[in-house]
């Protein structure tokens, strides 16, 4: 599904990405992981399209994506959770909604009903703005927001950050019920190795902007994880 060939990243003069390859099958769950500064982020946003590339191509369901625009790429069938959340705080709960279906479905209310069925917490917190939830029901609204566009892959960067370990398990649950049910490929940047190894069956660890592991996560070992996740 997805097709990452030899790319290079650079932010300004720093490279931060030097000649990433990597392939996602439909319906995987990857978890891309390794320590802080390493280019897991900047991975994400090449991607998706924030960033643009040096050197490489991506493709994404055999179609070269590598020029085109975030907009374009979301049409493709790529969603995005920024870490972070980003959603926006002003608005409420069902705006923000609103604002991650318009471009992409003409029944925008059957869309919302259907995500929603995956969040029965925000339901109740439709008209509230997105700025007074907790840490863990923005997370969850961010991930909704993205399933508004009716994705075919769906990337997340740092889907645990700042969030209670029960909350933690809940998002965990969610996840594999989107994944299954919406037929989703999910990416996801991840420090959190519990969660990464409840979530993924393959994992990618980057290290100075190259992939130094990669393979099934059941058997990821204790030295690897030593070497390159260990703080």
């Amino acid at each position: 599904m997805l097709d990452v060939k030899d790319i290079q990243v650079n932010y300004g003069k720093s490279k931060v990405i030097n000649g990433i390859s990597l392939k996602v099958n439909a319906g995987e769950k990857l978890a891309i992981m390794g320590r802080n500064g390493v280019g897991k982020t900047t991975l994400l946003k090449s991607i998706i399209g924030i960033l643009p590339l040096e050197e490489g191509s991506i493709s994404f369901q055999e179609a070269d994506i590598s020029k085109k625009m975030p907009h374009q790429r979301s049409r493709n069938g790529i969603a995005y959770v920024p870490q972070g959340r980003e959603i926006i705080p002003d608005l409420t709960v069902e705006e923000n909604l609103d604002l991650g279906g318009y471009a992409h479905t003409t029944d925008l209310a059957g869309q919302k009903e259907r995500v929603l069925e995956f969040f029965p917490a925000l339901k109740v917190h439709l008209k509230r703005k997105g700025g007074v939830l907790s840490g863990g029901q923005q997370q969850q609204l961010a991930i909704a927001r993205a399933l508004m566009s009716e994705p075919k892959m769906l990337l997340l960067d740092e889907p645990t950050e700042g969030i209670q370990p029960n909350v933690i398990a809940e998002i965990a649950t969610i996840l594999e019920r989107i994944r299954s049910e919406m037929d989703l490929t999910l990416v996801i940047v991840e420090q959190n190795l519990k969660f990464a190894k409840k979530i993924a069956d393959r994992y990618v660890i980057l290290q100075k902007g190259k992939v130094v592991s990669e393979g099934k996560i059941k058997e990821l070992s204790d030295e690897t994880i030593n070497k390159y996740l260990a703080v």
